[in-house]
């Protein structure tokens, strides 16, 4: 017999992280130009069908079959084929020993979060990628960047055999894809056109909501329990998300044009959510805060870094997920706690060894570094074969007309 109570909250937090997809398609859908506005929504959108599929197939054998300890995976990379197509599993079939919930819920909630990563990227170069070249993009991306790291983290593989953590994916998801953001944006350059801003304020906020909403399925779903570790988790969640928020809206409202926007204040709330994912389950509530004031003040510099670059990350990806996964990753090393779960770690500031530090160090700046190299190799490997870049006139006119044959809104 399942544990019905513990079945029930997974199906939930399911769902939640679910919902975080169209909640992203939303957020982008509304800082978008009119005319792209069922481009990139529906890059989203996409990626819950086709990531469903290969995460069914091969995705989710390749992550979460074999281990290192065992000698049964790739070198500690990648899984093996024994669970490829879910074979070998049932309904009937438990996740594990100590967490009595069917593992067909398990696969269902790691696909939401395969689905949601690539979709990340696409805020870098909304108006310029093609269609077809971002469905090719989006299979292979998995393949070569995300189901290695996922595996290695939390399939048993190198990584974890070695110590490093990532609660809920700092690394796994916002570094790899903030990274592959960056190579993206430096590949298509810039867009023709950057003056429009926002199209629809309002629906940024309905996106934001789902997000933030989906985010306690993200974080406190990740304990895979329903325990002190959850509940802690979850209100890390809202604490950071808060604290950055208000940060980044008093940072603008005291410096430049000085008024507190609400796409400041939004952006803000996102980039404290990243950076508390990786550390959600381990540290204590004062420590949460302090990653949320942080966030707001180091995210919103990244931002603005990247504006001195004149690198054209239209939707802030880098800055936001980038940068707040790899500060989320690196801060676990000074304020982790044992005292907060037993399964973490001591940081640095709590009276641990700078050589847990050193590991996190060690593993965010592989998954950056690889996250970065590889999207660049692979969109110029893409490009040989199918155009990556939309024409210039194409991307006057709007990829909604081009690309899908429909609009957002009649005039």
């Amino acid at each position: 017999m399942f544990d019905k109570g513990l079945t029930a909250f997974m199906i939930i937090a399911t769902s939640l992280v679910m919902l975080m997809t169209p909640g992203l398609a939303f957020f982008y859908g509304g800082l978008s130009c009119k005319k792209n506005i069922l481009n990139i929504m529906m890059q989203s959108f996409v990626s819950l069908g086709i990531t469903s599929l290969l995460w069914i197939s091969i995705g989710y054998t390749m992550c979460f079959s074999g281990d290192l300890a065992h000698g049964t995976d790739f070198s500690g990379i990648i899984g093996n084929f024994d669970k490829a197509f879910l074979h070998g599993i049932t309904a009937y079939t438990p996740h594990s020993a100590d967490r009595n919930f069917p593992e067909f819920i398990f696969i269902a909630y790691q696909m939401m979060f395969a689905i949601i990563t690539p979709a990340l990227i696409t805020g870098a170069f909304i108006n310029r990628v093609t269609f077809k070249s971002y469905i090719i993009f989006l299979i292979f991306w998995q393949i070569f960047v995300y189901y290695p790291f996922v595996h290695m983290i939390w399939g048993g593989g190198i990584l974890a055999q070695w110590g490093v953590l990532d609660f809920a994916g700092g690394i796994t998801v916002h570094a790899t894809a903030g990274f592959a953001a960056l190579a993206s944006v430096l590949f298509v350059g810039k867009r023709a056109e950057q003056g429009d801003g926002p199209n629809n304020i309002p629906l940024v906020a309905i996106g934001t909501a789902l997000l933030w909403f989906g985010w306690y399925g993200f974080n406190a779903g990740s304990e895979l329990n329903v325990d002190a570790i959850t509940a802690q988790a979850f209100l890390n969640t809202d604490i950071a998300a808060s604290a950055s928020a208000v940060t980044w809206l008093i940072i603008e409202w005291t410096t430049g044009k000085k008024k507190p926007t609400f796409i400041g204040l939004m952006t803000g709330a996102v980039a404290g959510l990243a950076t508390i994912t990786p550390a959600a389950g381990y540290v204590s509530l004062d420590s949460a805060l302090f990653f949320g004031l942080l966030a707001g003040v180091v995210c919103y510099l990244a931002v603005k870094f990247v504006e001195y670059k004149g690198w054209d990350d239209a939707l802030d990806v880098w800055g936001v997920h980038g940068v707040g996964g790899v500060l989320g990753t690196l801060l676990l090393g000074f304020f982790g706690s044992l005292a907060v779960n037993p399964h973490g770690a001591q940081g640095i500031l709590n009276g641990g060894s700078p050589v847990f530090f050193l590991k996190q160090l060690t593993a965010i700046i592989l998954a950056s570094a690889w996250g970065f190299v590889f999207t660049l190799a692979m969109l110029k490997t893409i490009n040989v074969l199918v155009p990556v870049k939309v024409k210039l006139a194409d991307e006057l006119q709007g990829l909604d007309l081009v690309f899908h044959g429909e609009v957002a809104r009649r005039q």
